[in-house]
């Protein structure tokens, strides 16, 4: 958006194709896909995953937020990030606040009390990690029995690795990639054709055939099959597959522009006391 207004970006004044069904493109992409200078191509997130097998025959796994910050129901290390980043997000909607309301009362002092005071909750328990990679070796490990995790290298886990871990999609954070074309390309005309055919309904649903990565289109649901490198259907593993969806948060990027600085400052002060 910042490089859109610099003139850093051609303005997208062509029009995208539609669903195969004919539904216009505007409602077909997912809301806040679509901008001035760039076009939305897939989606990826941060969830919770956990390692926990039932053998007992008794009792239940966890399958929500609330249970990850539930050291009662399921005692045990908590993965988290080492960062304010979706931790403040994912504390909030756990505490009973609702996707839509998280940055609305993040902006407010008493909504980041809050959202701290739930991390308190847990704070005993947290694993910090920053690599990628570092979920699955504490999840493999024993360190924690659940944790926050970016869905493309857990997934590789499952599915490859065949490592037992389950996915709570509940509450994931979800973001998206874009197409945009630098002002003044060359070859702005192709450029532009190269966009309609990278954001149309067939060609993002074929992409998750290599990554799980969402298609930002409704109607490539529908088109979405099997996973290039392992015997599975990609669906279930896909951020923006309607169920998925039904309780995700989608990143405010302009909130952490405006709000990044002061919530990293407040977050390191939380880790030192």
């Amino acid at each position: 958006e910042a490089g859109c207004r610099e003139g850093l970006f051609e303005k997208l004044s062509f029009v995208l194709p539609a669903a195969p069904d004919g539904t216009a493109a505007k409602e077909d992409f997912l809301p806040g896909t679509i901008y001035p200078c760039a076009v939305g191509s897939v989606a990826w997130s941060m969830l919770v995953a956990h390692g926990l097998v039932n053998t007992s025959g008794g009792g239940s796994l966890p399958d929500s937020l609330a249970d990850f910050f539930d050291l009662e129901a399921f005692p045990g290390g908590r993965g988290l990030r080492r960062t304010p980043m979706a931790n403040l997000e994912w504390a909030l909607m756990a505490d009973g606040v609702a996707p839509e309301a998280v940055y609305d009362l993040l902006r407010s002092e008493a909504g980041v009390e809050r959202a701290f005071a739930k991390l308190d909750s847990i704070r005993e328990a947290i694993v910090w990690w920053e690599e990628a990679s570092e979920p699955s070796r504490l999840l493999a490990s024993g360190a924690v029995v659940m944790s926050t995790s970016y869905n493309a290298p857990i997934f590789n886990d499952i599915a490859v690795r065949q490592r037992p871990f389950t996915l709570i999609w509940d509450g994931q954070v979800w973001d998206i990639d874009l197409w945009a074309v630098p002002a003044g390309a060359p070859r702005r005309d192709a450029a532009l054709e190269f966009l309609r055919f990278a954001t149309s309904t067939q060609q993002l649903a074929r992409q998750t055939r290599w990554i799980p990565y969402g298609p930002v289109r409704r109607s490539s649901a529908a088109l979405v099959g099997d996973y290039l490198f392992a015997d599975l259907e990609i669906a279930p593993y896909l951020p923006t597959s309607p169920d998925n969806l039904q309780t995700a948060l989608r990143n405010d990027a302009n909130f952490c522009r405006d709000n990044g600085p002061a919530r990293v400052q407040r977050f390191n002060t939380w880790l030192a006391r």
